[in-house]
Protein backbone atom coordinates (compact mmCIF):
# COMPACT_ATOMS: atom_id res chain seq x y z
CA UNK A 1 0.00 0.00 0.00
CA UNK A 2 1.54 3.64 -0.89
CA UNK A 3 0.32 6.65 0.93
CA UNK A 4 -1.75 8.87 -1.19
CA UNK A 5 -1.42 11.77 1.71
CA UNK A 6 1.52 12.39 3.28
CA UNK A 7 0.90 14.34 6.56
CA UNK A 8 3.82 16.32 7.77
CA UNK A 9 4.22 18.09 11.49
CA UNK A 10 6.75 20.42 12.74
CA UNK A 11 7.11 18.07 15.51
CA UNK A 12 5.32 15.70 17.55
CA UNK A 13 3.77 17.76 19.92
CA UNK A 14 1.33 19.02 16.76
CA UNK A 15 -0.15 15.32 17.34
CA UNK A 16 -3.04 15.91 18.79
CA UNK A 17 -4.42 17.78 16.40
CA UNK A 18 -3.36 16.05 13.33
CA UNK A 19 -4.72 12.97 14.45
CA UNK A 20 -7.91 13.98 13.33
CA UNK A 21 -6.90 13.75 9.94
CA UNK A 22 -5.27 10.65 10.73
CA UNK A 23 -8.50 9.74 11.97
CA UNK A 24 -10.47 10.50 9.04
CA UNK A 25 -7.94 9.09 6.47
CA UNK A 26 -7.89 5.59 8.44
CA UNK A 27 -11.85 5.74 9.00
CA UNK A 28 -11.91 6.17 4.90
CA UNK A 29 -9.34 4.12 4.02
CA UNK A 30 -7.57 6.17 2.20
CA UNK A 31 -3.99 5.15 2.50
CA UNK A 32 -1.72 8.13 4.18
CA UNK A 33 1.51 8.29 6.26
CA UNK A 34 2.56 10.97 9.15
CA UNK A 35 6.21 12.28 9.48
CA UNK A 36 7.65 15.03 11.64
CA UNK A 37 9.94 17.19 9.70
CA UNK A 38 10.91 20.71 10.72
CA UNK A 39 11.90 23.53 8.27
CA UNK A 40 13.73 24.96 10.74
CA UNK A 41 15.20 22.32 12.35
CA UNK A 42 15.85 19.40 10.03
CA UNK A 43 15.46 21.93 5.92
CA UNK A 44 17.17 19.14 4.33
CA UNK A 45 15.32 16.49 5.01
CA UNK A 46 12.13 18.40 4.36
CA UNK A 47 13.88 19.97 1.02
CA UNK A 48 13.97 15.78 0.67
CA UNK A 49 11.16 14.53 1.36
CA UNK A 50 9.49 17.21 -1.13
CA UNK A 51 11.08 16.62 -4.13
CA UNK A 52 10.55 12.77 -3.50
CA UNK A 53 6.98 12.73 -2.19
CA UNK A 54 5.26 12.67 -6.17
CA UNK A 55 7.65 9.85 -6.97
CA UNK A 56 6.75 8.24 -4.22
CA UNK A 57 2.94 7.98 -5.64
CA UNK A 58 1.79 10.73 -2.80
CA UNK A 59 -0.90 13.05 -4.53
CA UNK A 60 -1.74 15.54 -1.60
CA UNK A 61 0.74 16.99 1.16
CA UNK A 62 -0.54 18.30 4.77
CA UNK A 63 1.89 20.41 6.45
CA UNK A 64 1.09 21.33 10.30
CA UNK A 65 2.60 24.55 11.16
CA UNK A 66 2.32 26.93 14.52
CA UNK A 67 4.00 30.20 15.13
CA UNK A 68 6.25 30.95 11.96
CA UNK A 69 4.71 28.34 10.03
CA UNK A 70 7.28 28.25 7.89
CA UNK A 71 6.97 23.88 7.01
CA UNK A 72 4.04 24.17 4.52
CA UNK A 73 5.86 26.64 2.14
CA UNK A 74 8.74 25.14 2.18
CA UNK A 75 7.30 22.30 1.27
CA UNK A 76 5.14 23.94 -1.61
CA UNK A 77 8.37 25.51 -2.81
CA UNK A 78 9.81 22.07 -3.50
CA UNK A 79 6.97 20.17 -5.10
CA UNK A 80 4.45 20.57 -7.88
CA UNK A 81 2.65 18.85 -5.55
CA UNK A 82 -0.65 20.30 -4.15
CA UNK A 83 -0.23 21.50 -0.23
CA UNK A 84 -2.87 21.73 2.05
CA UNK A 85 -2.00 23.85 5.23
CA UNK A 86 -3.21 23.45 8.80
CA UNK A 87 -2.08 26.31 11.53
CA UNK A 88 -1.79 24.83 14.32
CA UNK A 89 -3.13 27.50 17.89
CA UNK A 90 -0.02 28.49 19.96
CA UNK A 91 0.58 32.08 20.04
CA UNK A 92 -2.02 34.10 19.32
CA UNK A 93 -4.77 31.40 19.00
CA UNK A 94 -3.28 30.56 15.73
CA UNK A 95 -3.83 33.57 13.79
CA UNK A 96 0.18 34.14 13.79
CA UNK A 97 0.61 30.90 11.65
CA UNK A 98 -2.56 31.28 9.76
CA UNK A 99 -1.21 34.38 8.81
CA UNK A 100 1.99 33.11 7.97
CA UNK A 101 0.82 30.15 5.65
CA UNK A 102 -1.58 31.96 3.49
CA UNK A 103 0.61 34.99 2.59
CA UNK A 104 3.04 33.16 0.24
CA UNK A 105 4.23 34.80 -2.64
CA UNK A 106 3.15 34.57 -6.48
CA UNK A 107 3.55 30.89 -7.95
CA UNK A 108 4.20 29.00 -4.28
CA UNK A 109 0.27 28.56 -3.39
CA UNK A 110 -0.83 26.81 -0.50
CA UNK A 111 -4.49 25.83 0.45
CA UNK A 112 -5.06 27.07 4.19
CA UNK A 113 -7.94 25.41 6.46
CA UNK A 114 -9.02 26.88 9.68
CA UNK A 115 -6.35 26.90 12.97
CA UNK A 116 -6.06 23.38 14.15
CA UNK A 117 -9.03 21.92 11.20
CA UNK A 118 -7.22 19.21 10.48
CA UNK A 119 -10.23 17.10 9.71
CA UNK A 120 -11.00 19.54 6.86
CA UNK A 121 -7.57 18.83 5.72
CA UNK A 122 -8.08 15.57 5.22
CA UNK A 123 -10.98 16.01 2.96
CA UNK A 124 -9.85 18.86 1.27
CA UNK A 125 -7.14 16.29 0.08
CA UNK A 126 -9.21 13.31 -0.47
CA UNK A 127 -11.80 16.04 -3.08
CA UNK A 128 -8.32 17.29 -4.36
CA UNK A 129 -7.65 13.07 -4.91
CA UNK A 130 -11.67 12.46 -5.94
CA UNK A 131 -11.52 14.37 -9.04
CA UNK A 132 -8.66 11.49 -10.56
CA UNK A 133 -9.93 9.19 -8.57
CA UNK A 134 -13.80 7.12 -8.44
CA UNK A 135 -12.70 4.93 -5.43
CA UNK A 136 -12.16 8.04 -3.42
CA UNK A 137 -14.90 10.16 -5.14
CA UNK A 138 -17.51 7.66 -3.64
CA UNK A 139 -16.10 7.79 -0.27
CA UNK A 140 -16.35 11.32 -0.13
CA UNK A 141 -19.69 11.37 -1.39
CA UNK A 142 -20.54 9.01 0.76
CA UNK A 143 -19.12 10.81 4.05
CA UNK A 144 -20.88 13.88 3.00
CA UNK A 145 -24.31 12.22 2.99
CA UNK A 146 -24.08 11.19 6.48
CA UNK A 147 -23.34 14.55 7.43
CA UNK A 148 -27.45 15.00 7.36
CA UNK A 149 -28.31 12.30 9.59
CA UNK A 150 -25.85 13.75 11.92
CA UNK A 151 -27.77 17.35 12.13
CA UNK A 152 -30.97 15.92 11.69
CA UNK A 153 -30.49 13.72 14.64
CA UNK A 154 -29.17 16.49 16.39
CA UNK A 155 -32.13 18.72 15.73
CA UNK A 156 -34.44 16.03 16.79
CA UNK A 157 -32.74 15.97 20.14
CA UNK A 158 -32.91 19.31 20.73
CA UNK A 159 -36.91 19.31 20.15
CA UNK A 160 -36.97 16.42 23.09
CA UNK A 161 -35.33 19.16 25.60
CA UNK A 162 -37.78 20.40 27.57
CA UNK A 163 -38.44 24.23 28.94
CA UNK A 164 -41.31 25.96 30.43
CA UNK A 165 -41.17 28.52 27.40
CA UNK A 166 -40.00 26.79 24.53
CA UNK A 167 -42.42 26.56 21.80
CA UNK A 168 -41.11 23.73 19.79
Amino acid sequence: MKPLVSIIMGSTSDLPVMEKACKWLNDNQIPFEVNALSAHRTPDAVAAFAKGAKDRGVKVIIAAAGMAAALPGVIAAETPLPVIGVPIKGMLDGLDAMLSIIQMPPGIPIATVGVNAAQNAAILAAEMIALGDEEVAEKVQAWKAGLDVKIEKANKELHEIKYDYKCN
